[in-house]
């Protein structure tokens, strides 16, 4: 097998079993992990933002140093408050995608990606925007915690960002306008653990 095929089955196998480790500790996803496995196996490379059935994508619930807050963008393109997060654009490391982006849209330095493995994952629909149609994004997100400054630098792509006690996305953010229940859901997982 040629190298950049070999690294690819083996960041897919990291992948597949991440899914798997994480269906059987949130057994209500595990219908939901076997997609994100099957769409591991498409043809087309679901980690490119131009396969428009649908793609990976990864993010992070980017929590405080001292774990009670969550640093939440409200989203430019989607004017909604969200954890911070794009697309894999190639990249086979899903977590190393979200520490990205987390790097990239917080301005924040002394970041760390959290062992654990996948966090939560979601499949959500991005509507039609300018010439990109429609299309779901297979998020995958991690744990990163932030352990130097917290003084975070506005990017491009949010309105504001903002830290937010996660006690309050756990109980006052369940209803949002569209249903997205993933940020509380996010929320009590993480005051469970």
């Amino acid at each position: 097998m040629p190298p950049n095929l070999q690294s690819i089955a083996v960041a897919d196998a990291a992948l597949r079993a991440q899914l798997a480790d994480y269906a059987a500790r949130q057994p209500e996803h595990a219908a939901l992990a076997d997609e994100f496995s099957t769409l591991l196996d498409d043809p087309e490379n679901p980690f490119l933002r131009q396969r428009l059935a649908g793609h990976f994508t990864g993010s992070a619930w980017l929590v405080s140093t001292d774990g009670q807050r969550v640093l939440l963008t409200h989203h430019r393109k989607l004017d909604r408050w969200l954890q911070l997060g794009g697309h894999a654009d190639g990249e086979r490391d899903l977590a190393q995608v979200a520490l990205k982006e987390a790097e990239e849209e917080s301005g924040l330095g002394g970041l760390v990606l959290e062992d654990g493995g996948l966090f939560d994952i979601d499949k959500h629909w991005i509507p039609a925007r300018h010439d990109v149609p429609g299309h779901w994004h297979y998020d995958a997100r991690y744990v990163v915690r932030a352990l130097g400054s917290e003084q975070f630098a506005l990017s491009e792509e949010s309105l504001a960002l903002a830290w937010r006690q996660i006690t309050d996305v756990a109980n006052a953010m369940i209803d949002t306008p569209d249903g997205d229940d993933s940020l509380p859901r996010m929320a009590k997982r993480w005051l469970q653990r």
